[in-house]
């Protein structure tokens, strides 16, 4: 049967138990998905000194083929919907351990993984693909992804700020 959208899942990072979006900063892999359609599900509330003084911050997910036998083929992912607000910006980044590595880990949101190249890809065709080696996304295999949020200094306060990431690639039948 071929890979369905549901064999595409995120993670958090920060270890196999690990179930708290803030203390995903890299690391292994958690068992704990990032839970879709949530508010805070992967940043935390924007305080007011935050928004004042612009802050940035950092995430790290894992986005895992759980198909139990098929690649998926020519994978990329990339930011579907950036923010709704312009004082807040989106952008994503291959961790350097690459597909089924363990991304680095950091001590604090606010610093920033070494090495990593940030940008706001926003369709497949400008997507960062997660072949790796030129082989597809493996069944069972993860790639570690860091994620960028920008706040503006200034910025006034926006409710329910979200963004989508998507990723997409070919399936066998």
């Amino acid at each position: 049967m071929a890979i369905t959208s549901s064999n595409i899942k995120f993670y958090l990072s920060g270890g196999t138990s690990n179930s708290n979006v803030n203390a995903s900063l890299g690391g292994a892999i958690s068992t704990t998905e990032v839970t879709d359609n949530s508010l805070h599900n992967l940043f935390d509330k924007t305080l007011g000194t935050e928004s004042t003084a612009g802050d940035i911050e950092y995430r790290c997910i894992y986005v895992k083929n759980t198909h139990a036998s098929l690649e998926l083929e020519l994978a990329k992912i990339w930011i579907s919907t950036n923010t709704s607000s312009p004082a807040n910006v989106i952008a994503i980044a291959l961790d350097g351990a690459g597909k089924g590595g363990t991304a680095e880990t950091e001590s604090d949101e606010n610093v920033a993984p070494t090495g990593e190249t940030f940008s706001n890809p926003s369709a497949y065709s400008s997507g960062l693909s997660l072949d790796g080696g030129g082989t597809g996304l493996g069944a069972g295999i993860s790639y570690p992804i860091w994620i960028r949020r920008t706040i503006a200094a200034g910025a006034t306060a926006v409710d329910n700020v979200t963004f989508v990431l998507s990723v997409q690639g070919d399936t066998a039948a």
